[in-house]
C-alpha cells in the first residue's frame, strides 16, 4: 500500500462514515480477530461501525470482545442488506474474492461503497478501491496492526484490539510455529502483550475448551487417518454419519488435519468432512515444503490459500472425493517425494 493510498483513507476516515466490516464464511480466528480488532479502532473515531460475518462461527471465539455486537448475514438476510447497500465504506478481511463471503458478496459488489480489502492469500481478485494485499504475513490480523501503525494510531491500540489481534496472529501461524512466523511477528506479539493482550488466557480460551464429544471426534478422526507412504501422504475422512454421532458443532474439526501431516516423513495431509446440508465434501489441506497446496486445491477442488495452507470442496460425495484425490497424487509424485 502506498504512502498517497495511506493519506487518501487517513482523509476517508477523518470524518464519522458508516462502515461495514466483513469477514470470509465460517470465519476463523484471523477473520474475527482482525475484523473486531478494526471495529474497535474505527469505533475510536467516531464511526458507525459494525461487523456482519457471512454465517456463524465456533463458540470457541464467541469470548472476543465485541462478540456481542456481530450481525450474522445468514440468519438476519435483511437487515444485513439493508446496511450494507447503506454503508459510505465496506472493509473486507481475510479474504480477497467475493465468492468466499457466499451470497453476501453479491451486495458488496453492488454496493457503492468503497471497498477496502485487508489479507494475506494469494492471487487476490480486484474488486476493492484499496488494497492492502501481502502473502508473506502470518496472518491479517498482523496486517490489521500494520495497517493500524500505518496510519500513526499505535497508540490507539486498546486491550480490546490487542486481545483480538493476539488471537488472530496465533491461531493463523499455528501457536507461533509455522513458516511464516518471522520476528517481526513476535516483534507485533510482544507490543500486544504490553497493550493487554494476556496471552495464557487468550491461549486457554481458544485451545483449552473441549469437550467430550469433540475429543471422541478426534478418536473417530484418527482411526480413519489413512497413510500413501510412497507418497508422503496422509487424509482424514469424516462422514456425517460420524459428525452427527460426536454430537459435531461448528468449529470441532479444526486442526485434526495437523495430525496427518504430523507424521514421520509425511509431506502433504488432507481431510474431507461430508456436508449433507450443503451437499459438498469440505476440505482442508496441509503441507510442509514447497509443495503448494494452495496450487493443489485450486486446480482440482475450487478452493485456495497459502503454500502450505488450504482449502477446498467437492461436490461428489465422500467415496468419489477420495477416489478423485487418491488418483491425482501420483501426478505429483516428483514434487511430493523430491
Amino acid at each position: 500500500m502506498t504512502s498517497a493510498e495511506i493519506n487518501e483513507i487517513q482523509v476517508l476516515l477523518s470524518t464519522p462514515k458508516h462502515i461495514v466490516i466483513v469477514p470470509h464464511k465460517n470465519p476463523d480466528g484471523d477473520a474475527m480477530g482482525s475484523t473486531l480488532a478494526l471495529y474497535h479502532y474505527l469505533k475510536q473515531y467516531n464511526h458507525e461501525a459494525l461487523v456482519i460475518a457471512p454465517n456463524d462461527y465456533p463458540d470457541f471465539l464467541k469470548w472476543l470482545p465485541g462478540d456481542d455486537t456481530v450481525l450474522k448475514y445468514e440468519s438476519d438476510t435483511d437487515n444485513c442488506q439493508k446496511l450494507i447497500h447503506q454503508a459510505d465504506l465496506i472493509f473486507t478481511l481475510d479474504f480477497n474474492a467475493l465468492h468466499r463471503v457466499g451470497p453476501m458478496g453479491d451486495d458488496i459488489a453492488n454496493s457503492k461503497a468503497i471497498k477496502l480489502m485487508i489479507d494475506h492469500h494469494q492471487q487476490p481478485d480486484d474488486y476493492a478501491m484499496y488494497v492492502y494485499s501481502d502473502v508473506s504475513m502470518s496472518s491479517t490480523c498482523e496486517m490489521v496492526y500494520r495497517f493500524i501503525d500505518l496510519l500513526g494510531d499505535d497508540e490507539l491500540v486498546t486491550p480490546e484490539i490487542a486481545t483480538c489481534l493476539y488471537t488472530g496472529i496465533m491461531t493463523d501461524t499455528g501457536s507461533f510455529r509455522f513458516p511464516s512466523t518471522t520476528s517481526q511477528t513476535h516483534y507485533i506479539i510482544g507490543k500486544l502483550i504490553d497493550r493487554g493482550a494476556n496471552n495464557a488466557k487468550i491461549h486457554n480460551a481458544i485451545y483449552d475448551t473441549n469437550s467430550y464429544e469433540k475429543l471422541q471426534l478426534l478418536g473417530c478422526a484418527l482411526r480413519n487417518l489413512k497413510v500413501i507412504p510412497e507418497l508422503r501422504t496422509a487424509y482424514i475422512t469424516l462422514s456425517q454419519d460420524e459428525l452427527n454421532q460426536f454430537d459435531f458443532k461448528k468449529g470441532d474439526t479444526e486442526g485434526f488435519v495437523n495430525y496427518g501431516l504430523s507424521l514421520n516423513n509425511i509431506v502433504f495431509a488432507a481431510i474431507f468432512i461430508e456436508h449433507k446440508k450443503e451437499n459438498i465434501i469440505k476440505i482442508s489441506l496441509r503441507s510442509k515444503g514447497d509443495f503448494s497446496v494452495n496450487e493443489f486445491s485450486r486446480q482440482y477442488f475450487e478452493g485456495g490459500g497459502h503454500t502450505n495452507a488450504a482449502g477446498g470442496k467437492s461436490d461428489l460425495n465422500l467415496d468419489e472425493t477420495i477416489e478423485k484425490f487418491i488418483s491425482i497424487l501420483p501426478s505429483h509424485k516428483n514434487e511430493l517425494t523430491s
